[in-house]
């Protein structure tokens, strides 16, 4: 029997900023650590001595680590975490930095992740990522992440009944809220037929559904509730949060995460339901990936994926507001900060600075995230349940 989790009384997450993208960048990701940084403290008008916990993700540190890094900042924190987890790094950061705060360990915890992009580092990134894939996958060709997510897709439409249609609308969705994000990439209007004749990456999968490599950062604080009001600052307030590492290990090929272990948990201890929350957030590196979110966090059944997208539209003003700021999809993929993405937009959404708002409903989102792919699965799955301050 689970015991049951504590809340998160008290604690406020506020100031979501974005370091605007570049596709190539020759900064190093300690720059964009930084720069993360400064907005924070602009936003939030605190100085930086105040900043006494850091909670860093970043793939591009080498050789430095989270602590060599707050030597570079100036910071001397007295709770500190690096967080390497890939696309579920941003909602467990939130979960590690609000006990922080709730415990006293930390009275304002930033939350970063950045990298940068060089030309050819990706491909670095991607041969180095963990020794199962040097050992198991890349000596038999599965080199980097398009491979292994065509074999997910492959098997999850020949599984459930998937389409590229379904996929593509999800992608081309994103595409038309991305128009309304400054700081998205891809921003250039894409129709369901650019993207069904789009050039074939890794069968089934086409270019646009394969996320773009790019460096930037991501970022927000974490703070006591009162100090936020004492601020003037906007915030939201964390309902419930999960997370879930290497769930369902004996499935041959992964067609569910580890968010459907514990997604009836999430929805008790935020005393929601599904159809409560105003926007849904899904990591977004393949489309595949966001269906797999809505089955296995309780928005429609195993394998109804397929049914759910057909009979939702999904920017602002649909039935099913999703990835509101364009997703990875759209807005690009900056290492680390991948996972950070949804969240900092989700954030945007409750404080009402989003550039692409959803208006009225209950002033409730969810955040999920996704990270860690080896081969045939990822290995990390997180989700977040947020309200605005006034909900």
């Amino acid at each position: 029997m689970r015991s049951p989790r504590m809340k998160y009384d008290g604690v406020a997450v506020a100031v979501p900023v974005t370091v605007p993208y570049e596709r190539f960048s020759d900064k190093s990701a300690q720059w964009w650590i930084a720069r993360a940084l400064k907005m924070l403290l602009d936003g939030s008008g605190l100085a930086k001595e105040q900043i006494d916990g850091l909670a860093l993700s970043s793939f591009t540190l080498a050789p430095d680590n989270p602590v060599s890094v707050t030597q570079h900042l100036g910071l001397s924190p007295r709770w500190l975490d690096g967080i390497a987890l890939g696309g579920a790094s941003g909602v467990v950061a939130l979960r590690r930095a609000a006990r922080a705060v709730q415990t006293g360990d930390a009275s304002v915890v930033a939350c970063i992740a950045a990298d940068t992009n060089r030309p050819g580092s990706f491909r670095s990134l991607v041969t180095n990522f963990s020794r199962f894939a040097q050992d198991a996958s890349y000596p038999y060709g599965g080199a980097g992440p398009n491979a292994s997510f065509a074999l997910l897709t492959d098997y999850y439409m020949r599984t459930y009944g998937a389409t590229s249609e379904d996929f593509g609308k999800l992608a081309v969705s994103q595409r038309a809220s991305a128009s309304a994000t400054p700081w998205a990439l891809l921003r250039k209007p894409l129709t369901m037929q650019n993207y069904l004749d789009a050039r074939p990456i890794a069968d089934p999968l086409r270019l646009f559904d394969c996320v773009m490599p790019c460096a930037g950062a991501e970022a927000f604080l974490v703070m006591r509730d009162d100090m936020a009001q004492e601020l003037g600052i906007p915030f939201a307030r964390i309902m419930g949060t999960i997370e879930r590492h290497n769930a369902f290990s004996d499935d041959v090929i992964q067609h569910r995460g580890g968010w459907s272990v514990d997604a009836a948990e999430l929805w008790s201890n935020a005393g929601v339901r599904p159809e409560d929350t105003d926007f849904v957030q899904t990591y977004d590196d393949y489309p595949v990936i966001s269906m797999l979110q809505f089955e296995d966090l309780g928005f429609c059944a195993k394998g109804e994926g397929p049914d759910f997208v057909r009979a939702h539209e999904f920017g602002v003003d649909g039935t099913f507001p999703h990835n509101t700021s364009g997703g990875q999809l759209s807005t690009g993929q900056a290492g680390a900060a991948g996972g950070h993405l949804g969240l900092v937009e989700g954030i945007r959404q409750l404080t009402g600075a989003a550039p692409n708002p959803v208006h009225g409903g209950n002033g409730i989102g969810l955040v999920s995230g996704f990270g860690m792919i080896n081969y045939d699965r990822g290995l990390c799955s997180a989700a977040t349940i947020l309200s605005g301050s006034n909900s």
